[in-house]
């Protein structure tokens, strides 16, 4: 092989200046392989909803490089990078971004805003070694309250499926909407402010919950993810389906005047609580046949959340059932 032969990927540069003379210069350069993401556990006491937050950031090192002793800086935001996809094409993505620099000790971990997204940087210089996974806390927080809330819709109704479908012709299918899912929902709410002993954004990545039970030992119930949540923004997530709650929906009428433009469907919903203790369960009723609608003869009193959604909000005593029942007409 001759002496110029490239073993190694190698970066030249030719500098032109007056006089010969040593430099300090700083590279930047865009690499794959290299990702992270965050994770969070939240644990709560044997009875209540305040909680302990942990949040970590897990870096995946895949691009072929150690890096030794690595200041490293995460940007957490829908970042739009270029990539290449299978046929040499080009498209446009969103991911993390992140950069490992020298950069002056901090006592922890520091966050900012840097043009439309956040800069973490992380406290202490780390070793990130090639096909090496490494974790590091980034936030801890106690005394963080979250509520628990019961949410039953109950259509079973693949939305996806139905996306496209227009609305003519769901108003002239009589069956659409008729069939009854009887879980209830568990949702956590927690606010992200400062009050509430968080108010840091938070980037993107996996919710995991977990309750102490008498014995002090950790039990697992339930997991989510959310999304990138500026501070002061509502969390609110799905972690599983209520197992001491049911529901059930079935529709009672249905008539339909074409002539006249119009269509009356009456439902009744029955909630049973087989808890121990009272709750407050969330009805959602989507109206999904036309967009001019009125309620008539409801048995309970209703919030409007959106132009086709109304709630209802049940309290229900310890081993209690409710019915609740209504009337709705379209007009076109």
């Amino acid at each position: 092989m001759a002496d110029d032969t490239i073993l190694k990927p190698t970066l030249d540069w030719l500098i032109h200046a007056e006089q010969a003379g040593k430099l300090e210069a700083e590279l930047s350069y865009v690499t794959g392989g290299m990702s992270w993401e965050a994770d969070y556990n939240l644990v709560a006491p044997p009875k209540g909803n305040v909680l302990d937050l942990t949040g970590w950031v897990t870096m995946d090192n895949q691009s072929g490089k150690t890096f030794r002793d690595a200041r490293v800086q995460l940007i957490a935001g829908d970042v739009a990078k270029v990539k290449r996809d299978g046929n040499d094409g080009f498209s446009i993505g969103a991911e993390y971004a992140s950069s490992a620099r020298s950069r002056a000790d901090a006592p922890q971990v520091t966050e900012k805003s840097f043009d439309e997204y956040h800069l973490y940087s992380l406290p202490l210089a780390t070793t990130l070694r090639d096909r090496e996974t490494k974790q590091v806390e980034f936030v801890r927080a106690a005394g963080v309250q979250s509520a628990s809330i019961y949410v039953y819709d109950g259509v079973k109704i693949d939305w996806n499926q139905s996306r496209g479908t227009s609305m003519q012709s769901i108003r002239g299918q009589e069956e659409y909407g008729t069939q009854s899912n009887p879980k209830v929902w568990v949702m956590q709410e927690i606010k992200n402010s400062e009050e509430n002993h968080l108010g840091m954004p938070l980037p993107k990545g996996r919710v995991r919950f977990y309750r102490q039970d008498e014995d002090g030992r950790l039990q697992f119930t339930g997991e989510n993810f959310i999304d990138h949540t500026p501070k002061d923004e509502l969390l609110r997530l799905y972690t599983g389906n209520a197992f001491d709650l049911t529901g059930e929906r079935k529709r009672t009428s249905f008539k339909q005047d074409s002539s006249n433009h119009w269509l009356d469907e009456s439902f009744e919903i029955k909630l049973r609580n087989h808890k121990k203790e009272a709750v407050e369960i969330r009805i959602v009723e989507h109206l999904y046949r036309w967009t001019n609608w009125e309620i008539r003869d409801p048995s309970n009193t209703f919030l409007k959340t959106d132009a086709q959604i109304i709630e209802f909000r049940i309290p229900l005593d310890p081993d209690a059932e409710h019915t609740l029942t209504y009337k709705v007409r379209y007009s076109w």
